[in-house]
């Protein structure tokens, strides 16, 4: 397969587009176009004229400041007319530096131009088929930008390069200075080195400037996972349809069955317990005393404010929070804890304790900064420290369902559901060891809307730490559930919540962006919106599984009738 891409030629002059009646071969040749001919004379004569001046100015100031220096006159007394050679002179050099440029520019465009009036020209004389009229050419609908270091390489030879390891992979966009045509080589390159087809991984669609130097790193292309909407999810009395991306079936249509129970029963509640992304980093002193020092130093609260306001210079959201430290032999971990806005917060809150540590060099110059990061935040990790002190959001949701609603919305009853959550959620979760899995399925709600948010999907997994009680109230009759999620990592700026399709999303839950009268609530409101979703999909899961239908419903609706091999 050919991957060169042929450049669009230039149009054509008005004498090859007119109504010209005789054959095409008696058409005059076209002559390329010179760099030369932007200048006001031809070039050797140019060159000649300030080659000349450039020299008899520098013989005349020579010959000028060897007399002053003889008749002992200082040199910065200058007349008119050494003033004029001055200037002269420094235009002429600036003409002589600027020489090579403009040779090798008119040489550079000399060779390339010249190639495209020759097919022009052999084009004009075929008559492109037709002796009559010269059909205009087609404009190309992806105009290749021009590139600099490889603006005379063809596609093919870039894919060569790339495969022997000339040019590397990575370098393509810098290269090429067009991100689509660099996911474009770097695929077929790819598709060469394993032998394997990626026909069906798309590639056109899709802005990959948007991504470049923020997302993602050496694209071939993108995943396309469908998205659904649960809802409306009426919670705090708002109502909101939550976008779900998720190739699991059933998962969007039980979650919309919770919503609407959520919704007939009078809707929920949430409540905002904490709100601070963690880094902890790990330094290491001589013994023990000399950790225990910085301890003591650190959660002293007198010395809070002083920390405080270096943390803080690194963003006007970013505020320090607290400060807890744990010891471990001669190693010493301080959580720092701070306030983000409506980012996610990591980088934030990571360049605050960059600001403390330059600062506490000067006190304790013995300290060795192991790293940023110790894994007493904790992040992307189960962690028993964000199960209990939260990290990110920490939310509670709950919701009275009543018993009709129960009845024939979610086709079991109040008894069933909180046995099944005693024995399933609280028991048996015990029974596995779990860390703040006391749950049905909270990380597939999570998940989903994380993707189709542009979250950071890897943080599901201390975002998914969740708590789901139910209780039987007024009687037996109603259930009363919730939801307690102590460490919901969202942003509503910053990171894939700047990729159009994310951030349409999040325009639906009208979170999109940073809330500029309120910084941080858009960030607090998402997080609540992903306690309300996932406590509808606990409440539409644990019905199912207490009416006996799970296996049911995920035979008829998770479970494909096509034949993938002839799809193939």
């Amino acid at each position: 397969m050919d991957v060169r891409r042929r450049q669009p030629k230039p149009p054509l002059p008005s004498a090859a587009r007119g109504g010209g009646r005789g054959p095409a071969s008696s058409s005059p040749p076209l002559e390329p176009p010179k760099a030369s001919d932007a200048l006001p004379l031809p070039l050797y004569l140019t060159n000649a004229v300030f080659f000349t001046l450039f020299f008899s100015v520098t013989y005349y100031l020579l010959h000028r400041w060897r007399d002053k220096i003889r008749d002992s006159v200082p040199l910065h007394f200058v007349t008119l007319p050494e003033i004029a050679a001055i200037v002269s002179l420094i235009a002429s050099f600036i003409y002589l530096l600027g020489f090579f440029g403009i040779d090798f520019v008119q040489t550079f465009i000399a060779r390339a131009s010249h190639d495209a009036w020759e097919d022009l020209d052999d084009d004009v004389n075929r008559g492109f088929g037709c002796t009559d009229i010269v059909a205009p050419l087609p404009k190309s609908r992806d105009p290749a930008p021009a590139i600099s270091a490889l603006s005379s390489v063809e596609d093919e030879e870039i894919v060569k390069s790339v495969v022997d390891g000339t040019i590397p992979s990575y370098s393509l966009e810098s290269k090429l200075g067009d991100c689509r045509r660099a996911a474009f080589v770097r695929r077929e390159a790819l598709q060469r080195t394993t032998g394997k087809s990626l026909a069906d991984l798309p590639l056109e669609g899709f802005d990959y400037t948007s991504i470049l130097g923020q997302c993602c790193e050496m694209p071939v292309g993108y995943v396309q996972i469908p998205v659904g909407v649960a809802g409306p999810l009426l919670l705090d009395g708002f109502e909101y349809y939550v976008p779900m991306a998720t190739t699991e079936g059933c998962l969007v249509a039980s979650t919309n069955r919770g919503c609407k129970a959520i919704y007939v029963s009078g809707g929920a509640r949430s409540v905002l317990l904490r709100d601070g992304m963690t880094r902890a980093p790990v330094v290491r002193f001589g013994d023990v005393k000399r950790a225990s020092e910085l301890k003591f130093f650190l959660e002293d609260p007198v010395n809070f404010d002083t920390l405080a306001l270096v943390f803080n210079r690194s963003s006007r959201f970013a505020r320090l929070q607290s400060i807890k430290c744990s010891i471990a032999g001669k190693n010493l971990f301080t959580r720092f804890s701070c306030s983000t806005g409506d980012a996610m917060g990591m980088n934030m809150v990571s360049k605050g304790v960059q600001n403390v540590l330059d600062f506490l060099q000067s006190d304790f110059p013995d300290m060795d900064v192991i790293g940023i990061s110790g894994n007493f935040c904790s992040d992307k990790k189960p962690a028993a420290v964000n199960w209990i002190e939260g990290r990110g959001k920490s939310v509670v949701c709950e919701a009275l369902i009543k018993e009709e609603v129960v009845k024939q919305v979610l086709k079991t009853n109040v008894a069933a559901l909180v046995e099944l959550n005693m024995l399933k959620n609280l028991t048996g979760s015990a029974v596995a060891g779990a860390l703040g899995g006391f749950n049905a399925h909270a990380s597939n709600i999570v998940s989903a809307i994380y993707i189709a948010t542009g979250q950071d999907p890897a943080q599901n997994v201390e975002s998914s730490h969740c708590i789901t009680m139910m209780e039987a109230v007024n009687e037996g009759r109603d259930l009363h559930i919730s939801v307690t999620m102590p460490s919901i990592e969202v942003g509503t700026v910053g990171g894939g919540t700047q990729l159009a399709s994310q951030s349409a999303c999040l325009n639906m839950l009208g979170v999109k962006g940073a809330n500029k009268e309120f910084p941080g609530a858009n960030a607090r409101l998402l997080a609540t919106i992903v306690a309300g979703s996932v406590l509808a999909g606990e409440l539409s899961l644990m019905s199912a599984i207490a009416a006996g239908q799970l296996v049911k419903s995920h035979m008829k609706y998770n479970r494909s009738s096509r034949d993938v091999t002839k799809v193939c």
